[in-house]
Parts: structure tokens; C-alpha cells; sequence
């Protein structure tokens, strides 16, 4: 059996460069910290892989199943789900740590699939095809592989706060998809982190995973009970960060707002926007001049509008 190369392990081996100076070394730090803080479950030798065969719908692939639909019990068991061949990828090639690597028994998989097997020492389930499908992602057949992924340790410090530092806040956001795309638009243009602030939608849903196409293991995502603490953590960071809302009526044109220096972005609930503490604590509220029939853009679109604006402006 191969063993994984060290190179294929390195926490979040991202290249510097793609969108010019935002794409720093900083965030890889914070990365291979975010990591290294997902608690291991085993001690392992890296040439050592533990084989598995479920034909059964036994303890562990009901543990399983319930991450499918299950809050509560992804959070107690520290677990979640990912599909999909694009995140799947990502979360090996970045190093993030998994549980387990389940694919279909009896069944030739794609090269695709032997290399990723090859590079990770995740537990390998084979598993009957029509258990396998019942945990797979509802828009296709069965699986080639499912992963079980380990869930980082919600720090605020675990985002990286430099003097180019872009942050997005998203307030209370109730659909997975919404707050996926938000994951997708940060890391596409450079941000340093993204935070979910108070009750919202789960950040391991499969389908907030799903919706990221595996931005969820590239760009630093962190829970925060409170507008609060994010504040106090901000500000104790780097006291000189612009808190910049968006909102329908802003009172800015973000086109024309300087969004060159430190900035956390907050983006408010796709129903009642920004709660009344985010707001106050804004430093100012810009909006993005629409036209037509809309009466207003999807949150996630608003965020990334905004995001390609500060990029432009900090690449200009």
C-alpha cells in the first residue's frame, strides 16, 4: 500500500499570488493552526490504514446517517459529511483530518478515487452500494467515495488579522446554500476568514458543504455566539479595522466607499438584515445600486459583489 507523501499532508498548501498580496502566508498559518486544533481520535503511523466492511445498516452507519439531517448529533460526535468530488479532494489535499473514506464494495473506482485512498490514512469502509447511496448526496446515484470529517475547535484566532485584512461576518444566515456560497465568494477573492455570528444555519450541513465546492477546507470558517465577541476580538486584534455593513438603504454607494484598508464586511440575514448590534456597530452602511424589477439582491450575492469590490479597489 502507498503512504501518503508529506506534501499531500501539509495543512492548507496555499499558493501565494492568486489575487495578488491578499493571498498571504498569514492565512496559511491559520490554516495548519485551524487544523492542527480538530482533536485526533487515534494515533496512527502513516503507513498503517484500517479496513472496514459494512453490509448492514449496523450502529455505525446509523452514526453515519444521522450526520446526513442531525445537528445535534454531528456536534456531539465532533463529525460531519462531505460529498462531492471536488470537496473531497480539497479537504485531502489540504490535510484536513478524516475519519473515514466510504466507498461503494464490489465496484472498480476511478483513478481519482485509488489516489485519494492512497494519499490519506482515514479508516476505509466498503460499503454496500445501496447503504452507500442512502448516504450520499440526494442529486446523484451512488457515491464513488464519501468522507467523514473531523470539525475544528471554534476560534476566533484561529483567522489571521494583518494590515490587508478582509473578513466576512455573516449575521444569522438561515439557508445552508446562502452560507456556502458566502464560503465560496470569500475564498475566491481572498478573504481572510469567514465568521457565522448567533443562531444560523449550520456550517456542516451538507449542504452548506456542498455549496462552498470545498471552500469550507481552503478558507478559515468560524462560529461566534455574538456580535459581542467578535467585537471584542476585533478590536483587540487590530483596533484599527473598518466595520462596513451592507444593507439595501446604506448610505454609501460601495463603488465609491474606501474598502483599501483593514475591513470586516458584515452581511445581515437574507430576511430581516443586519440585527440591531451589528448596525450600531458599523462604522459605515454601504449598499449596491440596483435596477429592474429586484427590489434587492440575495445575501450571498450582495457579499459577493462586495467582496470583488474590495479586491478591485485594493488590486487598483
Amino acid at each position: 500500500m502507498a503512504c501518503p507523501i508529506g506534501e499531500v499532508l501539509a495543512p492548507w498548501n496555499i499558493h501565494v499570488g492568486r489575487t495578488g498580496s491578499l493571498f498571504t502566508v498569514l492565512r496559511r498559518a491559520a490554516a495548519a493552526e485551524r487544523i492542527a486544533a480538530i482533536p485526533s481520535r487515534s494515533v496512527w503511523h502513516p503507513c498503517q490504514v484500517t479496513v472496514l466492511k459494512v453490509s448492514a445498516r449496523n450502529a455505525r452507519f446509523q452514526q453515519w446517517r444521522a450526520l446526513l439531517s442531525n445537528r445535534v448529533k454531528r456536534q456531539r460526535s465532533g463529525t460531519f459529511l462531505v460529498h462531492g468530488v471536488r470537496p473531497i479532494t480539497l479537504a485531502v489535499d489540504r490535510g484536513w483530518p478524516l475519519e473515514a473514506l466510504l466507498y461503494p464494495a464490489g465496484r472498480r473506482l476511478s483513478r481519482w478515487a485509488d489516489e485519494l485512498l492512497a494519499q490519506t490514512t482515514a479508516t476505509r469502509v466498503e460499503m454496500a452500494p445501496d447503504l452507500l447511496a442512502d448516504l450520499g448526496d440526494k442529486t446523484e446515484d451512488t457515491p464513488e467515495l464519501v468522507a467523514v470529517a473531523r470539525m475544528p475547535a471554534d476560534r476566533l484566532d484561529h483567522i489571521q488579522v494583518g494590515v490587508e485584512f478582509l473578513g466576512v461576518v455573516f449575521d444569522r444566515p438561515t439557508s445552508p446554500g446562502n452560507l456556502g456560497t458566502v464560503m465560496r465568494s470569500a475564498d475566491a477573492f481572498g478573504a481572510d476568514g469567514v465568521i457565522v455570528s448567533g443562531h444560523a444555519a449550520d456550517v456542516y450541513d451538507p449542504k452548506t458543504v456542498r455549496a462552498s465546492t470545498g471552500s469550507l477546507f481552503t478558507v478559515p470558517v468560524v462560529r461566534a455566539e455574538s456580535a459581542a465577541a467578535v467585537l471584542e476580538w476585533i478590536r483587540d486584534r487590530r483596533p484599527g479595522v473598518r466595520i462596513v455593513g451592507t444593507d439595501e438603504n446604506g448610505t454609501e454607494d460601495v463603488a465609491l466607499h474606501d474598502l483599501t484598508g483593514p475591513t470586516l464586511l458584515v452581511i445581515g440575514n437574507e430576511t430581516m438584515g443586519m440585527s440591531s448590534q451589528w448596525r450600531q456597530a458599523c462604522d459605515s452602511v454601504v449598499c449596491i445600486p440596483i435596477g429592474g424589477g429586484a427590489s434587492s439582491l440575495n445575501a450571498a450575492t450582495a457579499a459577493t459583489v462586495v467582496l470583488y469590490e474590495a479586491v478591485r479597489q485594493r488590486r487598483g
